[in-house]
């Protein structure tokens, strides 16, 4: 009895003390940088963002809209609903974008340095991955509502120019009207695959530090060293490329859950239904404007950071 009874408050001690040395080990200057790059990439590409969303959905089914091709479907909504069109459902996008990237350093870079427990060696490319996973898990447990009501705000069709087909007036509403009418779990739709996405940005962020690692050998400098724009970029869009061609339908099959258009019964009847429907293609619906948008986000996002969280972290050391 005595020997159980103390183990308790130790393994409490235990935990205490790692949860006390990795706040140690926060930096908010990452917070504030990812924050940074988010929403600049957003307000630059948020329109592919709404273009790559519309062909996701797209199964064929419904009555929506059809478009040809990208550029006919920024033709479209341009024509119909101008700029305001192109920009539905920015709010959130930008808060969605911001909060998602500054968590997401912010939680990767905590969690990178308590894994190398105050020694400046690097991390192989399986504790980049795991880590960067963990980083997106938390980071997606806190953002999925603010996903949701991006989906729903995007797939608003004519509602620039047919009020009657506006459901949701803005961010705030659409968040209200959702947990109104589907409670909390109207807010999670997507939370499953968007778990498997995760694999996403930590396939990104592997790559990302490995490339980093890599070119550094090369150069002979140490890993942390300041590099020009064009190899943040070069370096940004060779693992983004790579991170979306492995893992683009949990994009697609997430945006479908999301819609409230159609209504799926779960993960698998979505898959399900996509694959007798559509095939392999239904998958990969919307990849080109995906590709389109990401890849230059990805280089805006990481340049940004990159300088900015520099830029910040100078005045720590001063």
């Amino acid at each position: 009895m005595s020997s159980g009874a103390g183990q308790a408050p130790d393994a409490e001690l235990s935990w205490t003390s790692a949860l006390l040395k990795f706040l140690e080990l926060v930096k908010y200057e990452n917070l504030a940088a990812g924050i940074s790059g988010g929403v600049v990439s957003t307000l630059a590409l948020h329109p592919l963002d709404l273009v790559k969303i519309r062909f996701a959905v797209s199964d064929g089914l419904q009555m929506r809209p059809k478009y040809n091709g990208v550029v006919h479907c920024v033709r479209s909504i341009w024509k119909q609903e101008g700029i305001r069109g192109l920009y539905q459902g920015v709010t959130p996008n930008i808060w969605g974008a911001g909060l998602s990237w500054g968590l997401y350093f912010f939680f990767y870079n905590a969690i990178k340095a308590y894994k190398q427990n105050g020694h400046p060696e690097q991390l192989s490319a399986t504790q980049h991955l795991i880590s960067a996973a963990e980083a997106g898990a938390v980071t997606l447990c806190i953002t999925n509502p603010i996903w949701v009501t991006k989906t729903r705000l995007v797939l608003q069709y004519d509602a620039g120019i047919d009020p009657s087909k506006k459901q949701y007036r803005g961010m705030l509403h659409a968040l209200l009207k959702i947990y109104q009418n589907e409670g909390v779990r109207g807010l999670y739709k997507g939370f499953v695959p968007g778990l498997f996405g995760t694999s996403h940005g930590a396939l990104q962020f592997m790559a990302y530090e490995e490339l980093k690692k890599e070119y550094s050998f090369h150069k002979n400098v140490a890993v942390d060293a300041k590099l020009n724009p064009l190899e943040y970029v070069t370096m940004a869009a060779l693992s983004k490329v790579f991170a979306v061609t492995a893992t683009y339908p949990y994009q697609v099959v997430r945006a479908r859950l999301q819609d409230q258009h159609t209504q799926y019964s779960g993960v698998m009847n979505a898959i399900g239904r996509t694959w007798r429907n559509e095939g392999v293609h239904g998958f990969y619906k919307g990849v080109i404007p995906n590709v389109l948008k990401v890849t230059p986000a990805c280089c805006i996002t990481f340049l940004v950071y990159e300088n900015v969280s520099q830029f910040l972290l100078s005045f720590r050391q001063c």
